[in-house]
């Protein structure tokens, strides 16, 4: 019976439940369960699982011929100097007195090739082991209690979908899928490497830190890459940057495949490039992309190849220099080199790895070859190699390989109670003959210890560690080398605002200088402007759009422009709220000053009038004009002109009340000093008898009549004032981009009760002076009181309408016309004909002359 039947088994168990992609018969494929690479006894055994040789081979699938066995090539010192560095921890740990006293560690190391199959065998020889008996293979304990492993997230997961039936587990050094977070699909699952959840987080806070809007993407076509790419887009979205294009690569594609992502980056115009790639897809995108010349591009990397000391070669300088991207803390590991030093072929003779690695390393031969190798002695030295296996400068992964195993050594000693005892002479430990892989992961969980570097090591409630990066640039030193300088670090620990940050050094570009380069859709928007997504095109493709009138954009890129408050109102250039113009009526515009003038004009002109009154006082025109009311008349008429002086102005709280009431009274005193003229020319030409004239004409009786109508417009102002008085107030509906400073009228029945009296007595005034328009006399007084009566009600029947619909200080203007025009109307209609006879005429100013006589 073969010893493949129980991977078998497991085989098809992983490919029913979980859909593996090679669909070949597996015992052949994989074939039968190797023996590990490097292996030793001991009490307690890790596994390993590490990607030692970088190439496997492509099997014919053909339903004629039996599938052949995966074979793995070229060895990838890298991951050799993984494997190494796990036997290290391992032989410190087991000369220590302090870890796991007593208690041995063993280790087997088994090849993942960076592919899926060889992962799946590789766990299935870990677990199985390499007995030949089936009851052994199958029913006793895993070889192995904890396995280290492997390198890619891919690799990783196969492995956890085997390993997990038997909750063995497992240990990822450079696994960073986030979906390996997922405890409740990988329950067994730790790693000291942290979550690419984070690390995709920290590259789109980079793109966005440095002002690249515009960004393309290439990733491995697996789950590292495609993970890793998709959180890395949407957490761009988040941070406002575009992706123009994602292409996917995988080490198996074919060149025209890898030549066509190639010409997708070099035709695009985003100039900085994510790549989210593995190692292995880096090395054949970067070969593609010097047979294109492929220049300009700014790299932004993840942690898998961003510190690779195999690519900081000058063959790519021309292409990576400038590179940024997120790693792990480098450190040191004492002891480290010097142990790496050590290893040689005669340390396991028989071992094909070892002789491999020396071959690859000296290029030599153990064997004579068709080439003309040179002969390999076994005593050349590492020492005067340089390579990435000797190359201990940048300890990153290598470090998380060594917490990996001080990890497991933590959990056992605390599982196996070492160290606890009483008695001082027994400090061994609790030793079991079976170890539930259950106890092991719930230890696991719960270590927390410091390294002999300070670096303290723990894992979270989903196996993962605390995800804190260093930020590194690919710079020359003076010698012309690459070497990568750490420039920013990122924490996923701190408050969002701090995770990121620069610490000053600066950053050489791919330009090879400090000026960094653009990578954007759209120029940047100035203020004043805001962005308008172009149809069809992703929201970092815009144009810009000038902020309309009364918006405003203060910052480069605004999205949208900000309206100023009610009564700020944006300058020219669309940047700046400032305060709007406050407009009202004033004596220094033309309009006002126009107004004022009429004003004055009218008020000196009345004034001239009464001292020609007074002047010509004996004379019969005037007295038969009533001098006392006429005098009175004429101040009123005064006091009307002056009056819409007040219209003009600043609006304040005393001049808003002063201008209403000064006007309604005024002019009561006016309509009343004419209502008495009118009543007193109908009662002496109406009487029958003098005598009847006396007490309807008297003096005392005409004053009481002027002053009751004037007190009674007096109380109405008065009850405007006490209920609601006029007030200032800045209008902000009519003109949206200035303020109109206008007199509120507070109570607007107070304002058409004033005015309205006015009107009442106008009409009184004009309906008795009507009766009396054609009285016999020379001169008729109720003619032009008639004619002043009606000009004066056209005025403020079409001011009604006029003021209404007049914005802002028009309606002011307004008002102050129709004062100025009934006012200018009264003084020319009553007093300019008894003027030209007074002064042009004066042959007429006698009493035969008044009373219609020759």
């Amino acid at each position: 019976m073969r010893d493949c039947i129980c991977a078998m088994l497991l085989f098809a168990l992983v490919k029913g439940a979980f859909g593996v992609e090679e669909d070949t018969a597996p015992c052949e494929m994989l074939g039968s369960p190797e023996f590990p690479l490097l292996s030793k006894e001991g009490d307690i055994t890790i596994g390993g699982a590490f990607s030692i040789h970088s190439q496997i081979s492509k099997p014919s699938l053909s339903i004629t011929d039996p599938p052949e066995t995966l074979t793995c090539s070229r060895i990838n010192f890298r991951e050799f100097r993984f494997a190494q560095t796990m036997i290290f921890a391992i032989e410190e740990i087991n000369n220590s007195s302090f870890l796991l006293p007593n208690v041995s560690i063993g280790y087997k190391v088994f090849d993942s090739c960076g592919s899926t199959l060889p992962s799946t065998r590789a766990v299935m020889g870990l677990i199985n082991g390499q007995e030949r008996t089936l009851g052994k293979t199958c029913s006793g304990q895993s070889s192995v209690h904890v396995i280290i492993g492997a390198s890619e997230s891919s690799s990783t997961i196969v492995m956890l979908q085997i390993s997990g039936i038997f909750q063995i587990p497992v240990i990822s050094h450079f696994a960073t899928c986030a979906c390996l977070s997922n405890r409740k699909q990988y329950p067994s699952f730790f790693r000291t490497i942290p979550s690419d959840y984070y690390q995709s987080r920290a590259l789109a806070k980079l793109v966005k830190h440095f002002g690249w809007t515009w960004v393309g993407a290439v990733r491995s076509d697996n789950d590292y890459g495609n993970n890793g790419m998709a959180t890395f887009i949407t957490a761009a979205s988040q941070e406002g940057v575009c992706v123009e294009y994602s292409e996917a690569i995988s080490r198996t594609d074919s060149s025209e495949q890898v030549a066509r992502v190639v010409r997708v980056i070099s035709s695009g115009t985003a100039r900085v490039l994510v790549a989210f790639l593995a190692q292995s897809e880096m090395d054949i995108l970067l070969e593609e992309a010097l047979k294109q010349n492929l220049t300009g591009i700014q790299w932004v990397g993840s942690e898998s190849w961003i510190t690779a000391g195999h690519l900081a070669n000058k063959r790519f300088s021309g292409i990576l220099t400038g590179s940024l991207g997120f790693t792990i803390r480098k450190t040191k590991i004492k002891g480290l080199q010097e142990f790496l030093f050590q290893v040689n072929p005669s340390q396991d003779p028989q071992n094909n790895l070892l002789r491999e690695f020396w071959e690859a390393t000296f290029g030599c031969s153990f064997r004579s070859g068709p080439y003309g190798q040179s002969p390999c002695s076994g005593s050349e030295k590492l020492q005067d190699i340089k390579n990435p296996f000797t190359d201990v400068s940048e300890l990153r992964i290598s470090n998380n390989v060594y917490k990996a195993v001080y990890a497991i050594a933590h959990a056992m000693h605390t599982m196996l109670k070492c160290g606890q005892s009483r008695d001082a002479a027994n400090q061994s430990c609790m030793w079991k003959n079976y170890i539930e892989p259950k106890q092991i992961v719930k230890h696991l969980q719960d270590v927390n210890f410091t390294l002999q570097s300070g670096e303290r090591v723990y894992f979270d409630g989903n196996g993962d560690p605390a995800a804190t990066y260093e930020l590194v640039n690919w710079q020359r030193n003076q010698a012309g080398d690459a070497v990568f300088v750490a420039v920013g670090s990122y924490d996923a620990s701190l408050p969002d605002g701090k995770q990121f940050t620069m610490n000053g050094i600066n950053i050489t570009w791919v330009t090879g200088s400090q000026e960094r380069p653009a990578s954007v859709c759209s120029e940047s928007c100035l203020p004043g402007f805001r962005q308008a997504v172009i149809k069809g095109k992703p929201i970092c493709c815009f144009s810009c759009i000038p902020c309309t009138a009364g918006e405003i954009s203060n910052s480069s890129n605004s999205a949208t422009c900000s309206r100023c408050p009610l009564e700020y109102w944006s300058n020219e250039n669309n940047d700046q709220c400032v305060p709007k113009v406050i407009e009202f009526l004033s004596y220094g515009e033309t309009m006002g000053a126009l107004l004022a003038a009429f004003s004055l004009f009218g008020a000196i002109l009345t004034l001239a009038v009464s001292f020609v009154f007074f002047r010509f006082h004996h004379t019969p025109l005037v007295k038969a004009s009533n001098f006392e009311l006429s005098f009175l008349l004429l101040l009123s008429l005064t006091l009307c002109f002056l009056c819409s002086l007040t219209f003009i102005g600043k609006p304040t709280e005393w001049s808003c009340m002063l201008r209403h009431t000064a006007f309604g009274i005024t002019f009561a005193l006016c309509m009343s000093c004419i209502l008495a003229k009118t009543i007193a020319v109908v009662v002496a030409f109406k009487a029958k008898r003098p005598a009847n004239t006396v007490p309807l004409c008297s003096l005392p009786l005409q004053r009481t009549s002027v002053v009751s109508c004037t007190l009674l417009q007096v109380f109405i102002c008065v009850g405007w004032l006490t209920v609601a008085p006029p007030f200032p107030y800045k209008n902000t509906a009519h003109a949206t981009e200035r303020i109109i400073l206008q007199c509120h009228l507070g109570s607007p029945i107070g304002f058409w009760a004033v005015l309205g009296y006015i009107g009442l007595l106008a009409v009184l005034c004009f309906v008795l002076a009507f009766l009396a328009r054609k009285l016999p006399d020379n001169f008729n007084e109720a003619k032009f009181i008639t004619f002043s009566m009606l000009i004066f009600s056209a005025v403020w029947i079409t001011f009604i309408p006029a003021y209404v619909s007049s914005p802002g200080k028009l309606a002011v203007a307004v008002e102050i016309f129709a004062i100025l025009a009934s006012s200018y109307g009264l003084f020319f209609c009553i007093f300019a004909p008894k003027c030209y006879i007074l002064i042009l005429k004066p042959e007429r100013n006698t009493k035969k002359h008044m009373m219609g006589r020759n």
